[in-house]
């Protein structure tokens, strides 16, 4: 028998494993959106078993590989193949934050930008007396520093505008 033929019919190492484990759960993503079918090593072992012999050799490699890889679990079991235990302690963090702040994701595309050009030694003193003012409140929804100004996005371009207008018609 030459060495390829009977190389396919030993057990594979934890690393063969490992990598043929990465490819199914990638598939699985690539295919589906998420892994509803993979919580378990023993959920592989149907697909190692049609390449190698069944054995409990090979059941305990699949079960190295599977604990070496040490993959994170979504909320029902099933292993997440592209996000690490610290990516998802992460997503949490951010997720309670934004309960706690009562955040919401607004499109930009509902708003008009206005730019405001000013002189960079300026610039951030009259971000912040723009940011606390009770005139302008309530007339932008962002106030970014830009290069050479500052950047607004609003929903109110007639009102912050109107402001600002007034505001220079009074510079002597």
């Amino acid at each position: 028998m030459d060495n390829t033929v009977s190389n396919i019919r030993k057990n594979p190492s934890r690393e063969q494993c490992e990598q043929v484990i990465r490819r199914i759960l990638i598939t699985e993503l690539l295919e589906n959106g998420s892994n509803s079918h993979f919580k378990n090593a023993s959920d592989f072992l149907g697909y190692f078993e049609s390449l190698y012999p069944a054995s409990a050799a090979l059941t305990k490699q699949i079960q190295r590989a599977v604990k070496s890889m040490d993959l994170p679990k979504d909320d029902n079991g099933y292993f997440i193949i592209n996000k690490t235990h610290k990516q998802l302690e992460e997503e949490q963090d951010i997720r309670n934050l934004l309960s706690l702040s009562n955040a919401r994701q607004v499109s930009l595309e509902e708003m008009t930008p206005v730019f405001l050009q000013v002189a960079d030694a300026y610039k951030e003193a009259l971000m912040d007396l723009i940011a606390h003012s009770t005139t302008f409140e309530n007339k932008f929804d962002v106030l970014l520093p830009a290069h050479n100004g500052l950047l607004f996005y609003t929903t109110k371009p007639d009102e912050l505008n109107s402001i600002l207008t007034e505001l220079f018609s009074k510079i002597g």
